[in-house]
């Protein structure tokens, strides 16, 4: 039990890493986002980032032949969404630069395409936790989004630190960490 414990720990940190970069990114977008939106945001990272564990675990002991079929998909997925966000934030700056105070472009839809997209490579983090059973793997799941949390908190904190210093060039800042997220993904998928 202690074994995985610490083993989905340290996954959850390893998975979260780019849930916590697009957090940075939000609250340089969004400096002065209230405490209950952090905590949406974290919960909605915290949410993709077990379910996407958990449905990869599904599928390896459902239906494998799928799933491999899907995985070459993964990294395009995450290319073209978070691209598509960090585009539309720099140009959302670009356009809002005359003006005091840009206007964030954070919706609910936005916030779930970017859990999606930066989520979806721990499907294959279903894949690790094959051995183990429903319940261990539900245990490992909740483990992975109460680290994913606490840490899109912390990176949501900084973000928005930084983002009152910053304004503008923060916002175009964030879209530019959310297109290297994406090329980031892309690329060490198409490596391996």
């Amino acid at each position: 039990m202690v074994t995985l414990i610490v083993n989905s720990i340290f996954l959850g940190v390893g998975l979260a890493m780019d849930a916590f970069s697009v957090s940075v990114a939000n609250g340089l977008n969004e400096p002065n986002m209230k405490k209950t939106k952090s905590l949406s945001i974290a919960g909605v990272f915290a949410f993709f980032q077990a379910l996407m564990p958990l449905t990869g675990w599904f599928f390896v002991h459902t239906v494998i032949r799928y799933f491999k079929i899907f995985e070459k998909f993964i990294p395009w997925i995450a290319l073209i969404l978070l691209g598509y966000i960090g585009i539309k934030m720099i140009a959302s700056a670009v356009k809002n630069k005359d003006e005091e105070e840009s206007v964030g472009v954070l919706t609910a839809k936005v916030l779930f395409i970017q859990g999606i997209a930066t989520s979806i490579d721990a499907l294959s983090a279903g894949f690790t936790i094959a051995e183990y059973g429903l319940l261990s793997a539900v245990l490992c799941a909740l483990i992975i989004a109460l680290v994913t949390f606490l840490i899109c908190i912390v990176g949501l904190i900084i973000g928005k630190k930084v983002g009152n210093k910053f304004s503008t060039r923060a916002q175009i800042f964030g879209g530019i960490i959310l297109i290297g997220i994406g090329l980031e993904i892309f690329i060490s998928n198409m490596i391996k």
